[in-house]
């Protein structure tokens, strides 16, 4: 992992469009902005796991389709 030091206002560039600005100081939280192309994906890390999380649970559910008899029952015509 790459570690840098910046102060407030002091920004980095990540792959000549991605920049990443320190906003914000405020004891021991920093608030930053971030300005990249809309199809960057930017997420918090927990939202980011949260989300690889539900997309393994979505793998593991069966994928087996019931008949259509099995979904209508004893109703069906």
């Amino acid at each position: 992992m790459l570690v840098l030091s910046r102060k407030k206002n002091e920004s980095i560039i990540i792959a000549d469009n991605i920049e990443v600005r320190v906003v914000d100081i405020r004891g021991d939280q920093v608030k930053i902005g971030i300005s990249a192309p809309p199809q960057i994906k930017i997420y918090r890390e927990e939202v980011y796991r949260a989300i690889q999380e539900e997309n393994r649970s979505a793998l593991s559910v069966s994928r087996e389709i019931p008949s259509l008899d099995d979904l209508l029952g004893d109703d069906a015509p």
